[in-house]
């Protein structure tokens, strides 16, 4: 069974920074893209940033030049530093990942983990 993890959340004040931690566990043939969404109280849940297998990264506009996402395919691991952290970026950050179990002709369904909740606040 596939599991994402996700840790790094936390209180932090206007203008610092966190960095989450996203890490797969179990039997994977392949993961494409992984990335991270966010949803905030009373609103949809919306994507903050993605990265491909090859390390083509892609981001919401609000969070270009602040946020940063990588990965590390050895680990099934994806990343997000967070920096110059604003009111508006409090929410659940919630992982994915677009998985193939089993062989190249399995279909590749997306995982999410179960979300850390980043709070900014002075």
């Amino acid at each position: 069974q596939v599991q994402l993890v996700e840790s790094g959340g936390g209180l932090v004040q206007p203008g610092g920074s966190l960095r989450l931690s996203c890490l797969g566990s179990g039997s994977t043939f392949s993961i494409s893209a992984m990335g991270w969404y966010r949803q905030a109280p009373g609103k949809q849940r919306a994507m903050v940033a993605g990265i491909t297998s090859g390390g083509t990264a892609m981001y919401t506009d609000s969070v270009k030049g602040r946020f940063i996402i990588s990965r590390d395919n050895a680990k099934n691991a994806v990343y997000l530093q967070m920096n110059s952290l604003k009111h508006e970026d409090a929410a659940v950050y919630y992982c994915y990942a677009n998985i193939r179990i089993g062989s190249a002709e399995s279909p590749e369904d997306t995982y999410w983990g179960q979300g850390t909740q980043v709070t900014v606040s002075s």
